[in-house]
């Protein structure tokens, strides 16, 4: 086994080793801009190729109507992935906190409901070897869990 001595300064050197880490926290603010921007840029995209096919409409000559629309539509194309791209990922990443959060609290209920009932365990064994009578009640609140 290692001595508790060994352990201690271990643990202060994770500590400071932590302590120097510099991590940026991400910003709910520019989260929640790329949010909205990737709900805007659909619907400019969208209008994009309407006024390309708009404008193509307006001209006889196929000549003049493939750059309008390779232009305007291409463009307006891009600009709805790129926008459904940024809405998908930061509405996932959302219900991802969101789930993990709630993960985490459910876990922590399990955990000390565990402890509970291990404690009763404990404390019936104890019992036992002390010669007297083991009697382990168990609440109705325990139970519903």
């Amino acid at each position: 086994m290692t001595d508790p001595q060994s352990t201690a300064t271990a643990a202060d050197r994770l500590e400071a080793g932590v302590g120097d880490l510099h991590v940026p926290e991400p910003s709910a603010d520019s989260e929640a801009l790329l949010l909205k921007l990737g709900f805007a840029l659909p619907i400019v995209g969208v209008v994009l190729i309407l006024l390309a096919y708009w404008q193509s409409s307006g001209s006889k000559y196929v000549a003049d109507q493939i750059p309008m629309l390779i232009s305007g539509g291409l463009l307006g194309l891009a600009l709805v992935i790129v926008g459904l791209g940024l809405f998908i990922r930061f509405s996932i990443a959302r219900v991802l906190r969101f789930w993990l959060a709630r993960l985490v609290v459910e876990q922590q209920a399990q955990t000390d409901r565990l402890v509970d009932a291990l404690a009763r365990v404990e404390s019936a064994v104890r019992d036992a070897t002390t010669d007297v009578p083991v009697v382990v009640q168990f609440d109705d609140e325990a139970a519903k869990r």
